[in-house]
């Protein structure tokens, strides 16, 4: 029964992927040429013909089946068998004329589109369950991997650095004193030269974070300085966590969250209307939940939410944390509206206007910092980057209502800082997706 009921929702899956690689498709060739006459009726009629074309598709393939070995030959010959009897009928489509494009170039570059993106979608699906089932790396175990340079290159610390690997720590380099012995490689570790403390803070920032700097017994080796503390190995207290991305992969960010927030609004701009009707409609409050954030650079913005909480919620003053479904202060909308992840809506207006990202850290009140950095100080360092709808620790750590957890998903946030790019974005934004459409709760 349970295999039943899994492979009916892969099918389901699979079906709503395909749909939204077509729907994407006919988008981009309306976005890139000039006005097409009746477009709406278009893109209904290139939607059944999606349908049409995917459900006997991934029937005929079983491509369904094989969500969970995405890698194997016969599960992406399945895929391409899917895909392929649905561009076949798409094909059709276009030449018996039930869909009309103004160019004959346009009608070569939509089936291209739709089969790229339809290819991409149910590939990402594979991959994405497979994540999601547990087969990937643990998180938390990734978090709090911490990572470590060793001063000197000698057999001491040589030795150090081997202790350090055994203990999960991330060895990333040697130090020396000796500019010739920048960049070469011992036992696997590359040599950096840093004469003074500013070289060895820029070193640090270059790789995104440095937990510890650790020295061996010799500290600093004959051939590097006639110093010698004589201390037996110490964790630096100069810890620096940066920002791994790039200015272009910044730039590229932007684009896509100003790009996609454009785009959300404008199409679930019934739902909005739709929340924001039942909200107002069941107390009378107002519909938005406006919360002063602390976001990129330390400082305070206004983050926007559907309210599903009742207007005295925090009637007494203090900040209080939502404690999950059963929090009493939740009223019937809003319970829904927390469940389907529907009163984050507003938000795209905070991604449009630069205060947020689709990716980042989740933006907390002062109060809570406050609170987080007397146990972990280094939270200021989140402020590099715009706070997220999502987040990676979002996925892993659910919603916060304790200490504990908070700290938790600090040390996430810390390693998404360290070490997110473009790509680990997209896979984030892809996980969220999935998880949305499952059904897990955060």
């Amino acid at each position: 029964m349970k295999r039943r009921l899994l492979i009916s929702f892969s099918l389901s899956q699979d079906i709503l992927l395909s749909l939204i690689a077509s729907l994407v498709s006919i988008l981009i060739i309306r976005w890139t040429s000039d006005p097409i006459p009746g477009f709406t009726i278009l893109v209904f009629k290139w939607l059944v013909a999606a349908a049409v074309g995917t459900v006997p598709g991934v029937l005929i393939s079983k491509c369904s089946l094989d969500v969970k070995k995405y890698a194997t030959v016969r599960s992406i010959a399945r895929v391409m068998t899917a895909i392929l009897i649905k561009e076949a009928v798409m094909m059709v489509a276009l030449v018996v004329r039930l869909v009309v494009l103004p160019q004959m170039l346009q009608y070569v570059l939509i089936l291209l589109l739709d089969f790229i993106l339809t290819g991409g979608a149910l590939s990402y699906l594979r991959v994405a369950s497979r994540l999601l089932s547990g087969h990937g790396p643990n998180p938390s175990q990734m978090a709090s991997r911490k990572t470590a340079l060793v001063a000197g290159t000698d057999d001491a610390s040589l030795n150090l650095a081997s202790e350090l690997e055994k203990e999960g720590y991330d060895v990333i380099g040697l130090l020396t004193r000796r500019p010739e012995m920048n960049g070469r490689v011992i036992m696997d570790y590359v040599v950096y030269a840093c004469k003074t403390d500013e070289d060895l803070e820029n070193l640090q920032w270059r790789f995104g974070g440095v937990d510890g700097v650790f020295f061996p017994r010799t500290v600093m080796e004959r051939n590097d300085s006639a110093s010698d503390s004589g201390d037996k190995k110490e964790e630096s207290d100069g810890v620096q966590q940066r920002d791994r991305m790039s200015l272009l992969g910044h730039m590229v960010k932007r684009g896509f969250d100003i790009g996609l927030s454009s785009l959300l609004l404008l199409v679930f701009s019934p739902v909005i209307a739709v929340c924001a009707y039942f909200i107002k409609r069941e107390d009378g409050g107002p519909v938005l939940f406006v919360q002063e954030r602390i976001g990129r650079g330390g400082k305070p913005f206004n983050i926007y939410k559907f309210r599903s909480m009742r207007t005295d919620a925090e009637a007494s003053g203090t900040p209080a944390l939502y404690s999950g479904e059963e929090d009493p202060r939740l009223t019937r909308v809003g319970s829904f509206l927390r469940a389907h992840h529907l009163d984050e809506l507003p938000q795209l207006w905070n991604v449009l206007k630069g205060d947020m990202s689709f990716i980042g850290y989740r933006p907390e009140r002062q109060f809570y910092i406050n609170q987080i950095k007397h146990y972990n100080p280094r939270y200021d360092y989140l402020f590099q980057i715009r706070p997220g709808v999502t987040s990676y620790a979002t996925l892993y750590n659910g919603y916060t209502d304790t200490m504990d957890k908070m700290l938790t998903r600090l040390d996430l946030d810390l390693y998404y800082l360290r070490n997110h790019t473009v790509w680990f974005d997209i896979k984030v934004l892809g996980l969220t997706f999935l998880s949305i459409v499952t059904g897990k709760k955060f």
